[in-house]
């Protein structure tokens, strides 16, 4: 398995870019082309958001552009293994460098879980009804104090040709309602109450939610670390 890659010190002033790249000239830089090992597009655009946020201009193409036959599995026991194995394969598929997430929700009652198994704990197919209904049978009669709970996202970058691969992880704590409250998002969402707002993830506006979820957070810390290493190709 490869290591993470931490950059190696450098004399003040001296430039660097992505070991093999050329530092891009900052008059007219050229977009990094690289593979969001995911199917939806927004996740596309919001990922794409949170690198220009940072400085980066990077061209995304979704896994299906590129390789559709990816199956993108997830056979880690951590968001960070999942990430980063999902992006690895669509790197290996596409010969593109590649951002991958995986996500889900941890409940402090149930030590932690359902954790990687989030989307899938009721079975397939995925559901999000039945999932809300199993967590709710499971914290019946947990007092409000002692549910609570936070979303979790490992965001992952890899670059075979180079050899590097980074991960950061993101969260947004909250706690489970004894009923679901909203109509928006998905997961989770009707159940999760962020205390700070006194509103579920699910009554509140999606650009809201980007700012404050999980992924975001996850996503905009790596985005900070690949400015740092000047990855603008």
């Amino acid at each position: 398995m490869k290591k993470s890659v931490t950059p190696s010190p450098r004399s003040a002033g001296e430039k660097v870019g992505m070991p093999g790249l050329p530092l891009a000239d900052r008059s007219t830089p050229m977009p990094v082309r690289a593979v969001v090992a995911s199917r939806n597009r927004h996740k596309l655009r919001e990922i794409g958001v949170l690198l220009a946020d940072a400085g980066l201009r990077w061209d995304l193409l979704s896994i299906d552009e590129v390789a559709p036959g990816c199956a993108l599995t997830e056979e880690e026991p951590s968001f960070e293994g999942n990430a980063l194995s999902k992006a690895r394969q669509a790197a290996a598929a596409s010969g593109l460098p590649a951002l991958a997430d995986d996500s889900g929700i941890e409940v402090d009652a149930l030590g932690g879980a359902p954790g990687v198994y989030s989307a899938r704990w009721s079975g397939e197919p995925c559901d999000d009804a039945r999932n809300n209904q199993r967590m709710l049978r499971e914290l019946a009669g947990v007092p409000t104090e002692r549910r609570t709970a936070r979303y979790r996202c490992a965001a992952a970058f890899v670059d075979p040709a180079h050899g590097l691969e980074l991960v950061r992880m993101g969260a947004c704590e909250g706690r489970l309602l004894e009923s679901p409250r909203g109509t928006g998002g998905f997961g989770y969402d009707p159940l999760f109450f962020i205390e700070s707002l006194g509103r579920t993830m699910a009554e509140i506006a999606l650009e809201e939610k980007n700012r404050l979820s999980h992924r975001a957070a996850a996503f905009r810390q790596l985005a900070q670390a690949l400015a740092e290493l000047e990855l603008v190709g």
